[in-house]
């Protein structure tokens, strides 16, 4: 059962469908891995329907009626599934592909498994892959820390939004294992380091790059686009 949860806000925007794209899918993935979460979330979107069902019905000519059904049978036509969060957002799928590691809606945006990703260098022992998603302004990637290795101490200029898929790791806030979420912005001033044994692979959304508050590393911060 993770420890580390998105915050009630988010979760509420998430049952609400008002998430952006790259921070549902987090969200989305951290239900899987939750059932506390999963639960939350539930109530929420019970609470929405009634509140929904006591809201007085308004009129609708039938020119509108007719126009909406038309835009749902081009939208059913176009996806076979729709996003576990709100919205229409059409998930591919691909029924034979199981990784473990991998919560199904991040595994449905993949189309492979973690063995088939192309991994790009970013430092000694860190390596990521981005995930393409909708313009929404955020970064979204996976990254993989090989065991006990330290990213170097930095803070964020916007919000980094972290969930732990495999191994773990540890910074000053606490220890993050598999299905943990840690949520760091500018008051965050850390240094997590993977755990012994295996590599940490997370999947991270970010909206700016990070600031880097170590000796050396402040030197770097012109050039960090990360």
């Amino acid at each position: 059962m993770p420890k580390h949860h998105p915050s009630e806000e988010i979760l509420m925007a998430y049952a609400a469908g008002s998430l952006p794209e790259a921070l549902s899918l987090v969200v989305a993935s951290h239900l899987t891995l939750c059932p506390a979460c999963r639960a939350e979330v539930e109530a929420y979107e019970a609470l929405g329907g009634s509140l929904m069902d006591a809201l007085d019905p308004a009129s609708l000519d039938e020119s509108a009626f007719s126009s909406i059904m038309a835009e749902i049978d081009m939208l059913d036509s176009e996806t076979e599934e729709s996003a576990p969060w709100g919205g229409a957002m059409p998930l591919p799928r691909k029924p034979d592909m199981e990784d473990p590691s991998l919560p199904r809606p991040l595994r449905d945006y993949l189309q492979v498994d973690l063995t088939a990703l192309q991994w790009r260098k970013v430092m000694r022992g860190v390596e990521d892959t981005e995930i393409e998603l909708g313009p929404d302004g955020a970064k979204t990637r996976l990254m993989r820390i090989q065991p006990g290795v330290a990213v170097p101490k930095h803070t964020h200029h916007g919000q980094e939004v972290t969930l732990v898929l495999e191994g773990g790791y540890s910074d000053a806030d606490g220890h993050y294992e598999r299905g943990d979420v840690q949520i760091a912005d500018p008051s965050v001033d850390h240094q997590p380091v993977a755990d012994v044994g295996e590599p940490c692979i997370c999947l991270v959304v970010s909206d700016a790059p990070m600031k880097m508050t170590g000796t050396f590393g402040r030197l770097l911060n012109p050039f960090v686009t990360y």
